[in-house]
C-alpha cells in the first residue's frame, strides 16, 4: 500500500503547479491513494465544490481541511457531498465528517482522520476538544473494523504539539502528517513503534513568497502592526510539496518539485 500526502494547495498557483506536477507524480509511484490538505484551495482561503472537483480530476482522491475549511459562502451545504473532512475535534454538531474509511479497492480500506492542534491559531483552539482524546475516541469507534492503513492529518502550529500526537499515536496509526506552517520539515522518518511521521508536509503554491501571500503585504503588516488585505502572490517560482508513505516498505519520503 502506498499513499502520496499533497502539502496544503494554496490559491491559484497551487492548484496551478498540482494539476501540472500530480499526474507525473501518480505515473511514477503508482500510489493507491492520493490525500491532500484543501482548506487553502480557493482564493486563498476555503474550499468551493468546483475547485474540489478540479483537483479530484488530476488524480486527488480525498481532502482535509483546517482553520479556514469554513471560509467560504455556504460551504456547510456542501460539506456532504464532498470527499473534504474538516478536522474532527470541532465542536459537536458542525457540518461534516472528521474522519472517513476509504475504499482502496483489493488493497482493503484505509482510515483517514482529520485533527486540528489546540497551541495558537489565534483563540480559536478555545472552541476544540483536545486532539489527543478525540484520536483515542475515533480509534475506539473503528476498533472493530479492518483498516490495511490508518492515516492523521495532524493540522496544526507547535511542532512540540505535532510531535507529541506522533509519539502518543505511534503503533495505533500508520503514519501522522503534519499541515498548516506551509513550510516543508524534512524530519520524515519512522517512530520507535512504527508510526510514518512528518511534521509538515509544506504547501503547493507560490515559494517567492510569504506563505503563498505577497511579500510586501506581510512585510508592511509586520512594519506597522496593521491589519492588511491578503493578496495571494501568482509570479515566481512554484512549489508542489508532498510525501510519499509506502506501508509496506514501512517508509516515508519527500517528493519535492519546483517549477
Amino acid at each position: 500500500m502506498k499513499i502520496l500526502f499533497v502539502g496544503e494547495i494554496v490559491a491559484r498557483p497551487g492548484r496551478d503547479v498540482v494539476s501540472k506536477c500530480l499526474p507525473e507524480v501518480i505515473k511514477s509511484e503508482k500510489p493507491d491513494l492520493v490525500f491532500s490538505n484543501c482548506e487553502n484551495l480557493s482564493g486563498g482561503r476555503g474550499i468551493t465544490e468546483e475547485k474540489i472537483n478540479e483537483m479530484k480530476l488530476v488524480g486527488i482522491d480525498y481532502f482535509t481541511g483546517g482553520e479556514h475549511i469554513f471560509w467560504q459562502k455556504d460551504t456547510e451545504d456542501i460539506m456532504d457531498k464532498i470527499p473534504v473532512l474538516r478536522p474532527a475535534n470541532y465542536p459537536e454538531g458542525t457540518p461534516g465528517q472528521g474522519y472517513a474509511v476509504i475504499d482502496a479497492g483489493k488493497k482493503g480500506k484505509v482510515l483517514l482522520i482529520n485533527l486540528m492542534g489546540i497551541t495558537s491559531f489565534g483563540g480559536k483552539n478555545a472552541f476544540l476538544d483536545n486532539p489527543f482524546t478525540k484520536a483515542d475516541e475515533i480509534l475506539e469507534k473503528t476498533k472493530d473494523q479492518k483498516f490495511v492503513a490508518k492515516v492523521v492529518d495532524f493540522h496544526a502550529e507547535a511542532t512540540s504539539e505535532k510531535y507529541s500526537l506522533g509519539f502518543y499515536l505511534d503503533g495505533r496509526v500508520d503514519a501522522v502528517i503534519g499541515t498548516h506552517t506551509h513550510v516543508p520539515t524534512c524530519d520524515n522518518y519512522v517512530l520507535p513503534k512504527g508510526t510514518l511521521y512528518v511534521s509538515d508536509v509544506g504547501m503547493c503554491g507560490a515559494i517567492d513568497s510569504s506563505l503563498g501571500v505577497k511579500a510586501d503585504i506581510t512585510i508592511k503588516m509586520f512594519l506597522t502592526a496593521m491589519n492588511q488585505r491578503f493578496e495571494w502572490e501568482s509570479a515566481g517560482r512554484k512549489a508542489f510539496r508532498s510525501v510519499l508513505l509506502d506501508l509496506t516498505e514501512r517508509s516515508v519520503s519527500r517528493i519535492d518539485k519546483i517549477i
